[in-house]
């Protein structure tokens, strides 16, 4: 991300300026960092204004890369030899590499400002003076889509809702069935959610399985929905069977109700089925899937709920609810608008993205034309039309919101993302830049607001005071971020059906590792070959687990911002001291580590698995960077 690896590398550069990092003698490159800082500033400036102003999107995709792959080699020196004379005790091996210091920063002093140079001959730049993120603000005040619409159901709702309440005695699954996209998860939540089924079953639960299905994640999330002790770090020592027994327990003798959200597989089904008794006591099963042998497997006696795809006048519908609410569309915009969702073919999820892009933009016929323009390039089947209908979602996102949109893909399919967590990472990952003197957790919060606005990102529960806790992302807006997170070096996504080894993260910018159950496929040398990598960002996402020999692979991404090892039960005391440009660290640890050079460090979680005493270094009174911290022993 072009935009957002000018920032990372202006920060560095900001903060030798202002003296925070004091082993650098500041006057003798004080000039050679003000310069340096300027023509970033400068490339940033740039690249909001021709996200607006230029129509190719190719062109613009190669002007970023190539202001990227600049940027990012630059910074990685710059980060190489200031780690060197932060890791340095020896006061003449220091001035060395003080002077080595110096002499990269006026290499990529000259590096920047000739690619600015070059840039600003352009000449779609001399364009306007108002800032890319404040134009968007303002139109984004313009429209505002709403999040809940359900438009074109009434007749699936009613089917739904007939069988369920029917009179057979026996246990029934009723399988919904359609693309991706189409509504299957809106309107088995709507069932799920009428007040008339919620008194009719006397259990009621929701799991969503996924494309990798994760027999111990579903079992835990039964118990939390089914029984009445949900304790997790009791849950979290059982079985597997006994897990399944307390579910089992937790339904016989009553009428249940189980959502099984997005089945992908008959094995998930024998799974997952075999837990819930046949009384004839009128519970129900309600499952969605976008493979008709998964429905007719499940289901063979009863015939599955096909979901079809939404008339014009019921697309126009919903786009005009999502879109402007009680108004009605402007006369001016009324045909583009119409043509434009014509090229949605009737699938929701294109059309209340197309609403999300629409009311981000200044509402007029130019714009909505040029939209219009990039949809009627878009050729073939309905699912290959959305992915284009979302890939131009993401193009016309403002500069600053892109990085954060690609760093949810890294998180596991169907997961409820902490937003907490994801706030503090991409404030970290430096994706967030103040605003208005708001702290930058109020910024974060109001990028992800924008991104479900935009109907980019899932809203999830809220916290009491009513401040969102989780958040999710729809599966095919998921492919779309792994995509474009891979062409433009943004976050490399592995799970655990990869082949993970140190190559093959070694020369990505940001790896996020989704690691379930087959932990295994994690290659970790014995030996090392000197490896000495790129990446900046390293996080494991999933569930708990242990690999022999992690923290060695760990040590060697030697430039490393954010750690995020908290699903390894393995002690990483001894490495976190050693990465000197850590901003974020969540980890397990038997004794404190030294936290003396890493005065960049901002968020520190950390879990110490040892008995006795646990005392912090007395240096993290002094680091004036921190904005979190979160120490507990897991005895």
């Amino acid at each position: 991300m072009a935009y957002a690896a000018t920032y990372s590398l202006m920060h560095t550069l900001e903060q030798l300026l202002q003296c925070k990092l004091l082993l650098i003698y500041r006057s003798c490159i004080q000039q050679h960092l003000e310069s340096a800082f300027q023509s970033l500033s400068s490339l940033q400036v740039f690249l909001e204004y021709t996200s607006k102003e230029i129509k190719d999107i190719e062109t613009l995709k190669t002007i970023e890369k190539r202001i990227r792959d600049i940027v990012y080699k630059a910074e990685e020196r710059v980060d190489s030899a200031l780690r060197r004379i932060i890791i340095l005790v020896d006061q003449q091996k220091r001035e060395r590499a003080c002077k080595s210091f110096n002499e990269e920063l006026q290499k990529v002093e000259k590096e920047v400002d000739s690619l600015r140079k070059e840039l600003m001959e352009i000449e779609f730049i001399k364009h306007g003076t108002k800032s890319a993120e404040a134009s968007t603000s303002t139109s984004s005040k313009r429209y505002a889509t709403e999040q809940h619409t359900v438009v074109g159901m009434k007749d699936d709702f009613n089917t739904i809702l007939d069988r369920l309440t029917a009179q057979t005695d026996q246990l029934t699954v009723i399988p919904v069935v359609g693309m991706g996209g189409i509504g299957k998860t809106t309107l088995a939540r709507k069932v799920y959610d009428d007040s008339t089924i919620r008194y009719r079953f006397d259990k009621h639960a929701w799991v969503t399985i996924s494309q990798v299905y994760n027999e111990r994640q579903i079992l835990l999330e039964l118990v939390s929905s089914i029984s009445q002790d949900k304790t997790d770090e009791s849950n979290q020592k059982m079985s597997n069977d006994q897990l399944a027994e307390i579910v089992y327990r937790g339904v016989i003798g009553r009428r249940f109700l189980i959502v099984i959200d997005d089945l992908w597989s008959t094995e998930a089904w024998d799974q997952i089925q075999r837990i819930f008794p046949n009384e004839n006591n009128r519970s129900r099963i309600l499952l969605t899937t976008r493979l008709s042998y998964v429905a007719d497997y499940a289901s063979p006696d009863f015939p599955h709920h096909n979901m079809s795809f939404l008339s014009f006048d019921e697309s126009w519908i919903l786009f005009t609810e999502r879109l402007l609410r009680e108004d009605i569309c402007p006369p001016h915009l009324d045909e583009i608008g119409k043509h434009i969702i014509q090229q949605c073919r009737g699938l929701p999820l294109s059309i209340v993205v197309v609403a999300g892009l629409l009311g981000k933009i200044d509402p007029t016929r130019d714009n909505w034309k040029k939209v219009e323009e990039n949809l009627n390039s878009f050729f073939g089947t309905v699912s290959e039309r959305c992915q284009s209908i979302l890939s131009l979602s993401y193009s016309y996102l403002p500069q600053y919101l892109k990085a954060c949109f690609l760093y949810v893909g890294g998180f596991p399919e169907d997961m409820e993302i902490g937003v907490s967590k994801l706030i503090k990472l991409w404030i970290a990952e430096l994706f967030v830049r103040a605003r208005s003197n708001k702290k930058l957790e109020m910024v974060a919060e109001e990028y992800l607001e924008e991104l479900i606005d935009r109907s980019l990102i899932l809203a999830g529960t809220r916290r009491a005071n009513g401040k969102m806790k989780t958040c999710k992302i729809h599966d095919f807006l998921r492919q779309l971020c792994i995509r474009e997170a891979q062409i433009e070096n943004c976050v490399h996504v592995l799970s655990d059906s990869d082949h993970i080894s140190s190559e093959s993260i070694k020369y990505q910018r940001r790896a996020m590792l989704s690691l379930g159950n087959h932990w295994n496929h994690l290659y970790v040398p014995r030996h090392w070959s000197g490896l000495t990598s790129t990446t900046s960002s390293l996080v494991f996402t999933g569930y708990s687990f242990q690999v022999y020999l992690m923290p060695q692979f760990v040590s060697q991404f030697k430039l490393l911002k954010v750690l995020d090892v908290s699903s390894i039960n393995y002690n990483f005391s001894w490495v976190i001291s050693k990465l000197a440009h850590l901003r974020y660290v969540a980890a397990y640890i038997n004794e404190a580590p030294s936290l003396a050079k890493l005065w960049n460090l901002q968020t520190i979680i950390l879990r110490n698995f040892t008995r006795g005493d646990f005392h912090l270094p007395l240096e993290i009174w002094t680091m004036s960077e921190i904005r979190h911290l979160d120490i507990v022993s897991d005895i």
